[in-house]
């Protein structure tokens, strides 16, 4: 999938995040958050400028949130993105009303709407985790310019072919026809048990 397509999966399958941003004291602070629009350019969401929310986004423009879809563990998709917000005003509101009419409920009128404001997560990089799959499924992706993180191990020249790896691999998905092996990224779990027990140290991380 491309970027877009997860961020149109996190609005219209997922939609509410756990939200995190920092205080003045540099302390994580957590809530929740609906994440009401997407477009080549972001997400966006509101939030009412009386909130400590508000404040802490315009103090700090870093932002993390992890949105998940499942009814157990084992049927999980979880969607993690660690990126920056910035205030767009008002003006985007009457869109993002239409587009999620249940917040009418919330703020009846437009009296009551006049305290809220848009922000927008401009730019940001993101890793999909399907534990619904087997192997299990994982992906980075970035948007606005952000660059992707680079996460996990790899097998270098180092490999002598012992097959140690696979052994302890929970996913199996270390490729031993070759040499190196190769792990398959798309199907790791970052657990390292390949770095620990491989005798030529030849599985470095990232």
């Amino acid at each position: 999938m491309e970027a877009k397509d997860y961020l149109k999966y996190i609005v219209e399958e997922i939609h509410s995040t756990v939200f995190a941003t920092v205080d003045r004291e540099g302390r994580p602070v957590t809530c929740a958050i609906d994440m009401m629009d997407y477009d080549e350019n972001g997400l966006y969401f509101l939030t009412a400028k009386g909130k400590r929310f508000y404040e802490r986004l315009k103090e700090n423009e870093n932002v993390a949130f992890t949105a998940m879809k499942g009814e157990d563990t084992l049927s999980c998709v979880a969607v993690s993105i660690q990126g920056r917000a910035k205030e767009l005003g008002p003006e985007k509101l009457p869109e993002l009303f239409e587009k999620n009419p249940y917040m009418k409920s919330i703020y009846p009128d437009e009296r009551s709407r006049s305290a809220l404001t848009v922000f927008q997560i401009y730019q940001g990089t993101g890793e999909w985790f399907d534990l619904s799959k087997k192997p299990i499924e994982r992906a980075a992706f970035s948007f606005g310019g952000a660059r992707e993180k680079a996460e996990g191990y790899v097998i270098t020249d180092k490999c002598i072919g012992c097959k140690l790896c696979y052994s302890k691999c929970p996913q199996k998905c270390i490729d031993i026809s070759k040499k190196p092996a190769v792990i398959q990224q798309e199907h790791c779990l970052h657990c390292g048990n390949c770095y620990e027990i491989c005798p030529a140290r030849a599985v470095e991380r990232k």
